[in-house]
């Protein structure tokens, strides 16, 4: 039913910053379709990318499925993962740019959920089919640093272990202007919306449908000590 798998961190469905945040973006990830439009949704071209993949954190990137390996079992590994791995408790959530992007980053201390995300990168690499040498060549392109290309060699992806970065999509890459004029709505519309102090309590196994866009299969709670 999936091309790919992914491990996410999705918000929590009720939550009022998470409910903006979905209807900005356009995507349901839990329901796997479109989000009611906010009553001044965003320029297309603000949201197009981001929209795909749904209001999300990455944890493990998204992958194929390694030959001999099924869904259910990937699914079992990602339940038992959760069973181990303890809530996160971050300050808060704020506004920030990651260059020309707006996401929603961590405040405070992100050694607990950078390790976190370690464990769903290695834990359940055993289910990661290898890179197609057209991803691999894609990759490449952005020209990597000797650290992301030891990462892309041996997880499949440049940006995790001590390169990761936790952080909640919302645009895509921006002119400046349109950069700065979409900060101040989301400054305006969604800041005081958003929580301090999160918990991070759950993992969520996703897939990407064949349109390419993603949707919840399941959420897992954290559990572990």
């Amino acid at each position: 039913m999936f091309r790919r798998y992914g491990v996410y961190h999705l918000p929590p469905e009720g939550a009022a910053w998470a409910r903006f945040a979905t209807r900005w973006l356009g995507w349901d990830i839990d329901a796997g379709a479109p989000a009611d439009p906010l009553p001044r949704p965003p320029a297309e071209d603000i949201v197009e990318t981001p929209r795909r993949y749904g209001l999300h954190a990455t944890l493990k990137p998204p992958f194929h499925l390694a030959e001999g390996q099924t869904p259910e079992a990937l699914a079992a590994a990602t339940a038992a993962l959760a069973g181990r791995l303890a809530p996160v408790q971050l300050e808060g959530l704020g506004l920030a740019r990651i260059g020309r992007f707006l996401a929603l980053r961590p405040l405070g201390d992100e050694s607990e959920l950078n390790a976190l995300a370690a464990s769903c990168v290695r834990d359940l690499d055993a289910f990661r089919a290898p890179p197609s040498e057209a991803e691999l060549a894609r990759r490449r392109a952005r020209r990597l640093s000797e650290a992301q290309e030891a990462h892309l060699a041996r997880w499949g992806y440049p940006h995790v272990m001590e390169l990761f970065r936790f952080h909640i999509t919302l645009s895509g890459a921006l002119e400046p202007d349109t950069l700065a004029e979409t900060e101040d709505r989301l400054s305006q519309d969604l800041t005081p919306l958003l929580p301090k102090p999160y918990m991070l309590d759950e993992i969520a196994l996703v897939g990407e449908m064949d349109d390419g866009r993603f949707r919840m299969i399941a959420r897992y709670p954290l559990t572990g000590a």
